[in-house]
């Protein structure tokens, strides 16, 4: 009997022996070995630090930003708010177009709008159109957006559609729209031909903002179309005469609250700044300006001891001006955990992920056992994106 338990020792000890290291460790004790220069904070519901690993090192949140962006949105703007585009008719029946900076006037938003504005506006054929995009001013320039014809890179805009990019194949020397729900329209195939890839694809209107607001007259033009009406004119911009009082309102279908679950679902960082930008001129007036959103930003962190420990630039992470402290962070999870439920959740746990090159982040709400609902931030220096989800894994499997 001696001799079986002698074996049965030395097997276990061999066993325990070919173990990874961290495998042998507590949680804490994981984490250190997994990413020793890692930046890992984990605090539970009564705001106990379970783990603080170069916890009070600023970091680049990337699109774990729009984490922030969304509890300052639901502060300044709130879970109802909708977004609205506003339309005047004169007596030459020329359709005046203001921009409200809608994030989400996609074709299927323009599919509601159309039969309503026709019934505003009869279907005696349409003069023209003006768009008045003054709500924001030219030259608006959002740090980390880069001039380019990627569609994440897509220009703000108080009028766009379909997040100011074009969608369309390619068969042959024909180019068509690749979304059943979007006419294709002149300026869209012009674009695509110009600067489409071979094929299918999505191209951003970040180049011109005339380009990207004159495809916004078309597809409204394309969409008053098929609801009944008839346009027989040309697509300019300029103001809203003073003397016109708006014939139709469109208010955005979806609220914001449904508006932020998108967001934070796609990381779409077009969006993300339609509303940083509407939250600075909510709250101070319009016309939209980068300066009213991070002043109005910083008072709501302020308010809350966050001065310093949040910086932002912009709303959606693509400007590596953007510093976030662990613990900063940590309290915007607390105060947005009402909201939890709009971040993309999977396996128990809701989080949002945040990539630039050199950076890769990770914050959210997950459950350890022993300890309940905690809140976590996690930040790493490199391209190593499956880190933050063994990271993840390490502090759920128990601390």
């Amino acid at each position: 009997m001696s001799q079986r338990i002698a074996m049965w020792s030395r097997l276990s000890l061999l066993t325990l022996l070919l173990l990874p290291a961290p495998a042998l460790a507590g949680g804490k004790e994981k984490v250190a070995a997994l990413a020793p220069s890692g930046l890992v904070l984990v605090m539970d519901a009564k705001g106990n630090e379970l783990v603080a690993q170069n916890a009070d090192e600023p970091f680049v949140p990337a699109s774990v930003t729009k984490i922030v962006t969304a509890w300052l949105a639901m502060q300044v703007l709130g879970a109802d708010y909708r977004f609205q585009t506003r339309f005047y008719l004169d007596d030459k029946r020329v359709l005046y177009v203001r921009g409200g900076g809608d994030p989400f006037l996609i074709s299927e938003e323009l599919a509601l709008l159309a039969p309503a504005l026709v019934a505003a506006i009869g279907q005696k054929p349409l003069t023209g159109m003006v768009i008045d995009a003054s709500y924001f001013p030219a030259g608006l320039s959002i740090p980390g957006v880069e001039d380019s014809q990627r569609s994440y890179d897509a220009l703000n805009s108080a009028l766009a559609v379909n997040f100011n990019t074009i969608n369309a194949v390619r068969r042959g020397n024909k180019v068509e729209s690749a979304e059943k729900q979007t006419p294709i329209t002149p300026l869209a195939i012009r674009e695509f031909q110009a600067r489409g890839p071979k094929g299918r694809g999505r191209v951003s209107l970040s180049q011109n903002p005339a380009v990207s607001l004159q495809y916004a007259g078309e597809l409204v033009v394309a969409f008053i179309k098929q609801a009944g009406g008839s346009f027989n004119g040309k697509i300019s911009t300029g103001p809203v005469p003073a003397s016109l009082a708006p014939i139709y309102v469109h208010r955005q279908s979806r609220p914001l609250s449904k508006i932020l679950s998108e967001l934070l679902l796609g990381s779409n960082n077009y969006i993300a700044n339609q509303v940083f930008l509407e939250i600075g001129a909510h709250r101070l007036g319009g016309p939209v300006s980068l300066e009213k959103s991070v002043k109005v930003a910083r008072e709501s962190l302020a308010a809350h001891g966050l001065d310093g420990a949040i910086v932002l630039e912009e709303g959606s992470g693509l400007s590596r001006g953007n510093r976030f402290t662990a613990r900063g962070l940590a309290k915007v999870l607390t105060l947005f955990a009402p909201h939890a439920d709009l971040l993309d959740g999977r396996k128990g746990a809701s989080y949002k992920t945040g990539t630039l090159d050199g950076v890769r982040t990770l914050a959210g709400y997950t459950s350890i056992s022993g300890h309940g609902p905690v809140r976590f931030v996690i930040a790493l220096k490199g391209n190593n994106g499956a880190m933050r989800f063994q990271l993840l894994q390490a502090i759920e499997s128990g601390l």
